[in-house]
């Protein structure tokens, strides 16, 4: 089955902007949908309910019609207090792509599904996916090691071509893909889209502050730090970040308890710690993100020959 005609017949690239806290907002949504690939945010980037309800507005009229589509990520988790409230301005908006996080999609797939809409799970284990693939989802998003933010620990080399074997919906590969050619590598091991996150933090039109976009130009992959004593959950940050926050990065072993609260407490409490993925190395510049998309697709076609 894999990805359906009518969204790959709008991609100039088989990817997904991926929606990265305190990153993805409209600006990045349209300029990704406007490149050629497909633009999504997470709905708690959006401090409050009205704020989400207008950038959802904002993104389904202004896109036209023959646009990739764009996606809305939700973050399922029991803990998260607001993931109800925001199921309810989806299912007004109707974003063609839901993507769940941190959690079982079961709790959303037929409300989606119901209005005509894609439902991608966010997995990062074998067990996960195919959990997730008893749901009903239409398609599984792996994030393998190396992906900024929460991370899985399995190379995408494995991960990919074991969901393959046993799902036949869209599968979407993410962790340290940055290059047309990791896109056109994705492809190979038998995803339909890759997950774009760290190579697009510095792009003009993301959310991410100056200094956060500076740290990741000078960063490469033996920056990185994967830890889950800050979120309860393995997920991979900017050393720097955390020093600067005041962290000891290198003593950062113990686990915390997972408790996702609401988006306007978050804001605060991560503003100073950043996210990136091991493929930090790529990002030399702030740049258009059209003109990122561009380079992406000019080696992606290159890799082909």
């Amino acid at each position: 089955m894999g990805l359906p005609a009518h969204i790959t017949d709008r991609l100039r690239l088989p990817a997904i902007a991926a929606p990265m806290f305190l990153v993805s907002g409209v600006d990045m949504v349209l300029a990704a949908c406007k490149g050629g690939i497909i633009g999504s945010f997470p709905a708690n980037n959006a401090r409050t309910l009205e704020d989400l309800d207008a950038w959802m507005g904002q993104i389904a009229s202004t896109l036209p019609a023959d646009a990739p589509p764009w996606a809305i990520n939700l973050m399922v988790h029991r803990s998260y207090a607001r993931w109800e409230e925001e199921l309810e301005l989806v299912l007004k908006h109707k974003p063609p792509i839901v993507i769940t996080a941190l959690g079982s999609p079961v709790q959303v797939v037929e409300a989606i599904h119901a209005y005509g809409g894609l439902v991608y799970a966010d997995v990062n284990s074998l067990t996960y996916a195919q959990k997730a693939a008893k749901t009903g989802v239409d398609g599984l998003i792996l994030v393998a090691a190396g992906a900024g933010g929460h991370t899985g620990q399995i190379a995408g080399f494995a991960f990919a071509p074991a969901v393959r074997e046993v799902f036949d919906g869209t599968i979407v590969l993410g962790g340290g893909i940055g290059t047309g050619r990791a896109v056109r590598a994705a492809r190979m091991l038998g995803a339909d889209l890759a997950y774009l996150g760290t190579r697009l933090i510095a792009c003009a039109e993301s959310l991410a502050v100056p200094d956060y976009k500076q740290m990741l130009i000078e960063a490469d992959a033996e920056d990185i730090i994967t830890s889950a004593a800050l979120t309860g959950i393995p997920a991979n940050w900017l050393k720097a970040s955390l020093a600067a926050a005041g962290y000891d990065a290198e003593g950062m072993k113990a686990k915390a308890q997972i408790s996702l609260g609401r988006p306007e407490d978050n804001a605060k409490r991560w503003k100073d710690v950043w996210s990136a993925g091991q493929g930090a190395g790529e990002v030399r510049a702030v740049e258009p993100l059209g003109k990122i998309i561009d380079d992406l697709v000019e080696d992606y076609g290159a890799a082909a020959g």
